[in-house]
């Protein structure tokens, strides 16, 4: 019976081979392996684009820009550090002349230590940035903080980011929360396929509120994409995690997403107590 039906099976193939061959498909296979042909039917795709993939996955509806910064902090110095970008903030938020926002800061817990992260909203894109930079840089209260904010630091990078489309707008909430920022260095040429995959598996992350944005670089490190969730304590993100896998489609996302990875990293983040997001 095995044999029969290995016979029927290679008669099929033999069958399919004697097509390509007679219809000319074979010209498309000539410098290529088998295993390279084959591959190349039954990968997953996406059709070619023609626009930037910024403006294919980023909010049509708004022209937010984003900032994260990643400063790390000398660890005799985190508290002091704390205590100054409280106040700094606070007098930001409070002057309707900036077109900025802060949306959240955290201190790392798990990952790297006696590290800051923030991230910023500029509402107008681009020329919001460059009005808030200049404003910055004529507000002496704001200059002599950065001089002083340099004495703790042993070093720091930024980057500009866009939101996707199919992600949560992230908006204030209360706490007390643990905070994942998930960020995922991708192989380039591949972040239209990352959005197509992830705005389908969106959808599987939802019930327990935890989605909270999801960016991606527009200057700095390239092709970098930033998850970031919500969850009431590590034991409840790894049930969120596992009730994930039990849903039909998710393990189809992980299946085709994980070829794109170049290198992925998890941050466990604490909200500094003037964060929006708690």
């Amino acid at each position: 019976m095995a044999t029969a039906r290995s016979l029927h099976i290679l008669k099929r193939h033999q069958h399919f081979l004697n097509k390509v061959h007679s219809t000319g498909l074979a010209r498309g296979f000539a410098n290529t392996s088998d295993e390279g042909w084959l591959r190349s039917m039954f990968a997953h795709k996406v059709d070619a684009r023609k626009d930037a993939h910024s403006n294919l996955l980023s909010k049509k509806e708004t022209s937010n820009l984003y900032k994260i910064q990643f400063h790390n902090v000398k660890p005799e110095c985190m508290e002091a550090y704390n205590k100054m970008s409280d106040e700094v903030q606070r007098e930001l938020h409070r002057d309707a002349d900036y077109p900025c926002e802060v949306i959240g800061s955290w201190n790392t817990w798990y990952g790297e230590q006696d590290q800051a992260v923030h991230l910023w909203r500029y509402s107008g894109g681009y020329p919001a940035l460059t009005e808030c930079l200049r404003k910055l840089n004529s507000n002496m209260a704001y200059l002599a903080f950065r001089k002083e904010r340099s004495k703790m630091l042993i070093s720091r990078h930024n980057q500009l980011l866009l939101e996707f489309s199919f992600w949560n707008e992230p908006v204030p909430r209360s706490g007390p929360n643990i905070y994942e920022l998930r960020t995922y260095q991708l192989v380039p040429g591949t972040m239209i396929e990352w959005g197509n995959n992830w705005a389908r598996a969106i959808k599987y992350r939802q019930e327990n509120n935890e989605a909270v944005g999801g960016f991606f670089t527009q200057i700095g490190e390239l092709y970098v994409v930033h998850h970031l969730w919500a969850y009431k304590d590590l034991q409840s993100r790894q049930e969120t995690r596992n009730t994930a896998w039990l849903k039909e489609g998710w393990d189809v996302n992980v299946h085709y997403t994980m070829p794109l990875i170049q290198k992925m990293e998890s941050r466990i983040m604490i909200p500094m107590e003037h964060s929006p997001l708690q």
